[in-house]
């Protein structure tokens, strides 16, 4: 078993760097030096996404986002038939419940925090995923937030612009220093309210490279790995300046999907022994074996394991854009695949992607292959512990 343990570290180590060399792009198979680009090419790329002169402010979006407290049910129907593989992990007494205390985020209507804002069914694939954050370059984001759960949280915002104010992130700035407690933002309490203020400016949008629209993550940064585990993060979206309908999403696309591939480790969450020790009654003597704790990794998308996330629909011909995101543990590094149909991601055509943990990335589709397919992690381990979904294309 150590043999086959270091081996598989030894791959997850190789696929980690072969995911850092394929992004920072080193030649290293060839010596030969790619032919240089006429000048005039680098200028009118320059041109074509230099940031907008403009007068317009840009809008200000506001965004009312309270953390709760949820049971969720990560295989809430039966599960979709697939053959799995190998285990390594000894036969031991399984979790007696797919249902876990969570915390999750969720839009409400307005600053008194008493409606729940309504999940248009286009989403309900979101699963545990916190509501989608819209903006342009120029905007400003505004985030009412409450603390609706037993912990301290906050949101971090990946990408954007912000001041230590609204950070949210719980540190010290240098050694021996504790975290300033003047940013309230970085450790709301049970109950409190704070409200984040994020800007988009040119760097924070799509680049020469990327499509009209672009993912960033937000999360909570407190206790990141107990937050995160517990359920705290959800999808920002940014587009180019005057790229959007006045609902938001892109006018290029005709369709959108959001899926994080998200390894939780219950061991870490915020509600371990609650839930284990407390709604499932294992003995405390039980939950140091190695072997059970195995049992407490879920494998996910978007908080659902074996083909329970709602399926996910689309037309041959439409213009459909996937925006891709992993979780913060070793163990989130993926190999994101479509069964019967290609993608274009950074101006490759590809059917496969891979994620490293807290990685985001964007691919467009247009489908062409109707029919029922596979989408799943390429990690054998992933895919045979439940991280794969259905996507149909229609006529």
């Amino acid at each position: 078993m150590l043999i086959r343990k270091l081996g598989r570290d030894r791959m997850k180590g190789l696929c980690f760097a072969g995911l850092m060399i394929s992004l920072l792009g080193f030649p290293i198979f060839t010596s030969a030096r790619a032919p240089a680009k006429p000048a005039s090419v680098d200028m009118a790329m320059e041109k074509a996404h230099a940031p907008q002169k403009t007068d317009d402010p840009g809008k200000l979006r506001t965004y009312y986002i309270a953390a709760d407290e949820v049971n969720w049910n990560y295989m809430p129907k039966p599960k979709v038939y697939l053959l799995n593989g190998e285990h390594e992990v000894n036969p031991v007494p399984q979790a007696r419940s797919n249902t876990y205390r969570k915390a999750v985020y969720h839009e409400y209507t307005d600053a008194t925090f008493t409606s729940l804002k309504t999940r248009a069914p286009q989403w309900e694939h979101m699963g545990l995923l916190g509501p989608v954050i819209r903006a342009e370059v120029g905007d400003t984001i505004k985030v009412v937030f409450k603390n609706n759960t037993d912990m301290n949280v906050s949101m971090h915002a990946h990408g954007l612009l912000y001041d230590k104010q609204s950070e949210g992130a719980y540190y010290g700035e240098g050694p021996g220093l504790a975290p300033d407690g003047a940013n309230k933002g970085d450790a709301v309490h049970k109950g409190e309210m704070f409200t984040y203020t994020w800007t988009v400016p040119e760097r924070a949008g799509p680049g020469p490279m990327d499509p009209s629209s672009i993912l960033w993550m937000y999360h909570s940064h407190f206790n990141e790995s107990r937050d995160m585990n517990s359920g705290l993060f959800g999808p920002i979206i940014i587009s180019r300046k005057g790229s959007t309908r006045p609902d938001g999403t892109p006018k290029d696309v005709d369709r959108e999907f959001i899926v994080a591939f998200a390894n939780f480790d219950e061991m870490s969450s915020g509600y371990f022994m609650r839930n284990i020790v407390g709604d499932q009654k294992y003995p405390v003597s039980i939950i140091s074996d190695p072997n059970f704790v195995k049992t407490l990794e879920y494998y996910t998308m978007n908080g659902f394991i074996r083909g329970t996330m709602p399926l996910l629909t689309m037309k041959k011909g439409e213009r459909v854009r996937w925006y891709l995101m992993a979780n913060s543990n070793e163990d989130d590094v993926h190999a994101p695949h479509w069964h019967g149909q290609t993608v274009l991601s950074n101006s490759m055509r590809t059917d496969m992607l891979s994620l490293g943990p807290m990685m985001m990335m964007v691919a467009d589709m247009v489908p062409d292959n109707p029919g029922t397919w596979l989408f799943h992690c390429h990690v054998g381990e992933h895919l045979d512990n439940g991280m794969y979904a259905l996507f149909k294309v229609t006529e």
